[in-house]
């Protein structure tokens, strides 16, 4: 019985989650049996306001495919995933493209919403979602929102901690890079000098002793 519109009994709060780039924002919390389909509009107007535009595409569960939302979308310019009413399309040389390029778009777009599935299960297995405790209702909406705020200031923090040892490794391998260039053309120069000017003195070295002596001359470590 639970999740569905116009029956008296319901278990637990339902929850309007909207996932934006990894952070989750909780849109709605209701105690009464409705239809989240109607949330989706709400939802969207919420992202207009947070970020100044209207989202490009809404990765949506087939419950908020509705008419109405799919002609709202349609009128703000924003894609909303899934197939389009009616019939499957005819494939034919004319519409195989097309045909196949939705196809891809629609598992591009499935593969993308599995991202906000994840979050009710990472909250429901490490942050006690699935079992509130609460015995008030403004108590159990606090620990929903809590919940959420440790899973975005947990995924800010990878992300924070993988994009400084991402710019590290970046810079430490342009410097070592740029070293190692460096003192390649140094070398090289050292040893067209040192054979230089063994021919000019009239020694004659030969191809093993110049290269033991210029690795000894030009190498990265020195004897303590």
């Amino acid at each position: 019985m639970r999740g569905k519109a116009g029956i008296p009994v319901e278990f637990g709060a339902k929850i309007s989650v909207s996932l934006v780039a990894g952070v989750s924002f909780v849109d709605r919390i209701s105690w009464d049996a409705y239809n989240e389909s109607v949330d989706l509009v709400e939802q969207i107007d919420a992202y207009h306001c947070r970020f100044g535009h209207d989202p490009a595409s809404v990765h949506a569960d087939q419950l908020y495919r509705t008419r109405e939302n799919r002609r709202y979308c349609a009128s703000k310019g924003i894609r909303l995933s899934g197939p389009p009413l009616g019939r499957p399309r005819k494939i034919s040389e004319a519409t195989a493209g097309q045909v196949q390029h939705e196809h891809h778009q629609a598992h591009a777009d499935a593969t993308a919403r599995m991202a906000i599935e994840g979050k009710f299960g990472q909250g429901k297995r490490r942050l006690g979602l699935g079992r509130l405790m609460a015995k008030l209702a403004l108590t159990s909406e606090t620990m929903i929102h809590v919940s959420f705020l440790v899973m975005n200031v947990e995924h800010l923090l990878t992300r924070g901690i993988f994009y400084w040892l991402s710019s590290w490794w970046q810079g430490w391998r342009s410097t070592w890079s740029s070293r190692l260039s460096a003192r390649w053309l140094q070398m090289q120069v050292n040893f067209r000098d040192d054979r230089g000017e063994s021919r000019a003195g009239g020694q004659e070295l030969s191809t093993s002793s110049r290269k033991s002596e210029w690795i000894t001359k030009n190498a990265f470590f020195s004897k303590p």
